[in-house]
């Protein structure tokens, strides 16, 4: 049996680094470029990944949409408060979610949102403690959310934040994600524009980012980590733009680890991307051989997390490590609102 040591993909991180509010600009926070060959680093602006990028080469993006997942409401008959969040859409209106305090709300609590606006009634506790709930209202569902709902920001974010849309990436589209695809946060339409303009193609998938996103990896041995599952959708006139721009001799390089992720669960052994949906547990780490992506533009994560693994499998430990001690040296600003890297 093979090991790996959560250990092993420690590093210090001082807690003034995780970035708490994002940036009035989202395209000028910094950007660290690694190649992944050498290790050779170079410390850049986002801006400048325009200088990075070849005609050809093909940018991939995840279009989800974040929904205001987080939601407080009482209970009907003893008027106590709770906390939910919405983690997945079972079918129609019975989502798996996630509630605080969890003890009290049995099958059959009746759950009250925004004055009756939106009621849930529980329907079953499932696996980590999980409640189904079945919602009844009046109207559209994701208009009522978005009056009643909060942005799910991370754990790690302890401040409010001011506008909705900062956690939103501006090509945003499908709703469903609990947490946002936060590389993406970094391009304006501007610089999406000038990379078109560019030759380089731009080809759209979708995964629904959960929670289980951040959740620590508690076991010794990295191989026995369970991931959670998401759900993701590849379009045939996408999977046809990655294709061919691998074909060409283009480079694949996917913006944030939940696109690289997506590209990596629907792609063949054989290399070529398959156009589909389904759920996916993918979990890479280092001796993952990538079967399609070449570059990687990601933010810098949380020390013994599987997104560190995930770069670490793309450009070697060693090199992330030690590009992760100089960005905590030049003080680069950490996660979701954070600063950027491109691994080349």
């Amino acid at each position: 049996m093979e090991t790996m040591n959560v250990k092993d993909f420690y590093f210090d991180l001082p807690q003034e680094l995780i970035a708490q509010d994002p940036l009035e600009d989202r395209s000028s926070s910094r950007l660290l470029v690694l190649d992944k060959e050498t290790g050779e680093i170079e410390h850049k602006g986002f801006r400048d990944i325009l200088s990075y990028l070849k005609p050809g080469d093909c940018l991939v993006i995840n279009d989800t949409k974040v929904i205001p997942a987080r939601l407080y409401g009482v209970k009907e008959d003893t008027g106590a408060k709770v906390e939910i969040l919405l983690l997945k859409r079972r079918e129609n209106d019975i989502w798996e979610t996630l509630v605080k305090p969890g003890r009290k709300c049995r099958p059959g609590s009746v759950l009250v949102f925004g004055e009756g606006l939106l009621k849930g009634t529980v329907l079953d506790v499932v696996d980590e403690g999980n409640r189904l709930i079945q919602f009844s209202y009046e109207g559209i569902f994701e208009e009522i959310l978005d009056q009643l709902g909060q942005m799910p920001l991370p754990p790690y974010i302890t401040h409010e934040l001011k506008d909705k849309n900062r956690y939103q990436t501006v090509y945003a589209k499908h709703e469903g994600s609990a947490a946002a695809p936060t590389a993406g946060l970094h391009f304006t339409k501007e610089l999406l524009e000038q990379i078109r303009e560019m030759g380089v193609e731009i080809a759209h998938v979708t995964l629904h980012v959960g929670l289980g996103t951040f959740r620590p990896v508690k076991v010794e041995n990295v191989l026995d980590h369970h991931m959670h599952s998401e759900f993701y959708v590849v379009d045939e006139a996408e999977a046809e733009k990655i294709n061919g721009a691998k074909a060409a001799g283009g480079r694949i390089i996917c913006v944030g680890t939940t696109s690289c992720r997506t590209i990596e669960s629907a792609a063949g052994e054989d290399g070529i991307l398959r156009a589909g949906s389904g759920w996916t547990d993918i979990f890479i780490y280092p001796g993952y051989q990538f079967k399609i992506l070449d570059c990687l533009i990601t933010n810098f994560h949380l020390p013994e997390s599987t997104l560190v693994m995930l770069v670490s499998a793309l450009a070697g430990r060693e090199h992330i490590l030690h590009a992760y001690e100089e960005a905590v040296k030049e003080r680069y600003r950490f996660f979701s609102f954070g600063d950027a890297m491109f691994i080349h």
